[in-house]
């Protein structure tokens, strides 16, 4: 089981992210249109996407496992890490899925 304070951080990240989105994008925009904007609303426009918050980025969030935490080995797909799909599918939890064994 992961650390409650790392997954509370994720948590956090994830919020921001989410909340930061939209000017995110924008200045983005900003910044990317070279044929449209001058060159100093450009560099005020990265100027403030560097000002807002560090973990509002969405590069930022990190991939963990629904149950457990684990951060390491995480399908995306399923949002659970390998040690918990193979329980999962070891007591039949998983629909369709079966432990491979020869």
């Amino acid at each position: 089981m992961a650390k409650k304070s790392m997954v509370n951080r994720e948590v956090k990240r994830a919020k921001l992210t989410k909340q930061f989105a939209a000017k995110r994008a924008a200045l983005k925009a900003v910044i990317n249109d070279q044929a449209k904007t001058t060159v100093e609303d450009r560099f005020k426009a990265s100027i403030k996407l560097a000002a807002l918050p560090r973990n509002s980025s969405a590069t930022r969030m990190h991939n963990r496992c629904q149950l457990t935490g684990r951060p390491h080995a995480v399908y995306r797909k399923l949002k659970l890490s390998r040690i918990m799909l193979r329980d999962l599918a070891s007591f039949g939890q998983i629909p369709g899925m079966v432990k491979s064994s020869w």
